[in-house]
């Protein structure tokens, strides 16, 4: 019969730390385009997504009621309100979006008008920020000291 000694017990302990210091952290925001209020006519998206952290990872949720759409735009078509080439586009009434890039992205209603009355959000996603592993530590310290 086999026996579990107590460094065995260590070593196994060390084992499972050691895999949840390297394991990532899933951390993400999903962002309500508009709160409560959702994804409809007469709201300023831009206001909305100001102070708000975008980070890659996070997701956007556009709710809304039948009838609309969400379109992802490249820059120019948003500044335009041109409809001719979404990158994506959707109108099933709640529409997930992984922010996977970090920079500006473009979103935008495709009905007639809608974009042009302000139904439009661009937000400005950041890169994930990656945390130094504890025991990193500065080039110039691990250097040995200059003689003289």
């Amino acid at each position: 019969m086999g026996r579990c000694s107590g460094r065995g017990m260590a070593m196994a302990c060390l084992m499972i730390l050691m895999s949840c210091m390297v394991a990532p952290t899933l951390q993400f925001t999903v962002f309500t385009v508009g709160g409560g209020v959702g994804w409809v006519p007469g709201v300023d998206y831009n206001a909305w997504a100001k102070d708000k952290p975008f980070k890659v990872g996070d997701w956007l949720v556009f709710d809304y009621p039948s009838g609309l759409t969400v379109d992802e735009v490249f820059e120019n078509d948003y500044n335009t309100c041109s409809t001719g080439h979404p990158i994506s586009s959707d109108n099933s009434g709640s529409t997930p979006i992984p922010l996977l890039t970090a920079g500006l992205h473009y979103f935008m209603c495709g009905v007639a008008d809608y974009c042009a009355k302000g139904m439009k959000l661009a937000v400005n996603v950041m890169a994930k920020s990656t945390p130094l592993p504890s025991h990193a530590t500065n080039a110039s310290s691990s250097s040995p000291p200059a003689s003289d």
